[in-house]
């Protein structure tokens, strides 16, 4: 049996810090800045022996409910009823100040066990806050360094007095486990040794990752929101709410997705405050860890200069791409405007011809269907795998329709092509004079892949290699 524990507490305590500390990588983004954190981000956190989701939660503040302050509050107090217990977290250099105290009447009337963590504890600068902590009236303070991974002992014994049961079951399956597969282990070494090939029981299908990524304010907490069913994300007026990359899981017509909402992504030139390049790394890292990149365009304003460089930078990437035009609903009036779009999607972005295009509204949940269906159409033609005969005997005709230049009075040989991966679908034609071959011919080599099997929207990679010239390793032998 897992448990759930949420970390709250003021502005600038800590708290991703220890998230952070608690999943064992860097997930959360952390600055001296105080509110960095908005959303709540869930991860699988690990101590010792005991195995636990944990919920980063957005600093409390006293705001009105329809501020952004106010908001963040909400989702802070949805996470303290989601967890079996919940650390609240202090800061121990700082000592207790008025929102400490409001937070724990708060935390109080959550009616979950509290373990309450003096936070920034190293030190002798520490010890006059950790007192003061006790003032809270929550129980023992735990003086905990999160950034120096100070404490964590006391921690783990807090942990399992706070919830007992949790974590004695806990325990035991971490240790059940283990056997297990120890004992697995055992088996597959005996199965190796008589010569016989273990058997699979069938991979479970992994959750399609998915990260929704455009401008700000573009309308990618809503779209997601939509799609849950629940305000599980942060949404609102002002642009750039978002900061963290948030992963949530998502089951869509008997399909599993993990979905990634991340900030708004600026032109480099315009990106100045040191948070926003956090933020937008951690973006462009959700970018790379996807297989699925829905780039969501303001359908009042499309195909500005940074919609078009974050379609080129997922390119680049290799990632499978769906065009979503959000707010259709403020758009949809002028009679053909989808139909403009697509032509014009296919002028300005010809290396990714054929791409999927769907318009939504997160408000309405129009076009939702669509856009989860091009995700999985998308993700298919990603991970297509072709043929080599079918492969050859296209070449072949491909070669005859439009033979390789000469170059330098020299004809070029294409031999033979064969696909060694996908996702996304990569070939090498072996040739002569590889680094001979003209950009343009590339071109019509892609295109009529493309064409020919079915490829629309996603990248396709050809790289050219020369065969091995046999006579040249004889005479280095003699």
């Amino acid at each position: 049996m897992s448990f759930t524990i949420a970390i709250v507490g003021r502005p600038n305590v800590g708290k991703s810090t220890l998230f952070n500390r608690l999943v064992g990588k860097r997930l959360a983004l952390v600055d001296d800045q105080p509110g960095v954190t908005r959303d709540r981000r869930e991860g699988t956190g690990r101590l010792g022996d005991l195995d636990f989701t944990v919920i980063d939660t957005a600093g409390f503040e006293e705001a009105p409910g329809e501020s952004l302050a106010g908001r963040m509050r909400a989702q802070t107090e949805t996470a303290m009823t989601q967890a079996d217990a919940i650390l609240f977290l202090v800061d121990a250099r700082a000592g207790l100040t008025p929102t400490d105290r409001a937070f724990a009447a708060a935390v109080r009337k959550a009616g979950r066990p509290v373990v309450l963590v003096a936070n920034k504890s190293e030190g002798r600068a520490a010890s006059a806050g950790i007192y003061e902590a006790f003032g809270l009236g929550l129980g023992e303070p735990i003086g905990v360094s999160a950034e120096h991974g100070e404490g964590l002992s006391d921690l783990y014994d807090a942990l399992r007095e706070a919830l007992p049961e949790h974590t004695r079951i806990a325990a035991e399956l971490t240790r059940s486990e283990v056997a297990a597969e120890r004992e697995a282990k055992i088996v597959a070494r005996e199965a190796k040794a008589a010569g016989e090939e273990p058997v699979d029981a069938g991979a479970p299908v992994r959750p399609i990752r998915i990260a929704v990524v455009g401008r700000p304010n573009a309308g990618k907490s809503t779209l997601i929101n939509r799609l849950l069913g629940a305000d599980r994300l942060l949404t609102g007026p002002e642009a750039g709410i978002t900061r963290d990359a948030i992963a949530v899981d998502l089951v869509w017509g008997g399909r599993e997705f993990q979905v990634y909402d991340t900030a708004g992504m600026r032109r480099k030139s315009k990106i100045e405050d040191k948070l926003e390049k956090l933020s937008v790394s951690d973006a462009l890292d959700a970018i790379r860890f996807a297989e699925v990149v829905v780039l969501l365009m303001d359908a009042t304003a499309p195909f500005e200069e940074q919609d078009l460089r974050i379609a080129d930078l997922v390119e680049r990437e290799g990632r499978a791409l769906v065009l979503g035009l959000s707010k259709w609903d403020l758009a949809e009036g002028e009679a053909g405007a989808l139909k403009r779009l697509r032509e014009d999607a296919e002028h300005r972005l010809p290396q990714l011809a054929g791409l999927p295009i769907v318009a939504v509204a997160g408000l309405t949940g129009f076009g939702l269907d669509r856009l989860m269906q091009a995700v999985l159409d998308i993700h298919a033609v990603w991970n297509k795998r072709i043929a080599t005969h079918a492969l050859n005997r296209w070449l072949d005709g491909a070669i005859d329709n439009h033979p390789p230049p000469a170059v330098s009075g020299r004809r070029l040989k294409l031999n033979y092509i064969t696909q060694p991966k996908a996702r996304p679908p990569s070939f090498v034609i072996f040739c002569t004079r590889a680094d001979a071959v003209p950009e343009s011919y590339k071109r019509y080599l892609i295109n009529g892949l493309r064409t020919a099997f079915e490829l629309p929207g996603t990248p396709i990679r050809l790289t050219l290699r020369e065969k091995a010239n046999p006579y040249a390793t004889r005479a280095r032998g003699r």
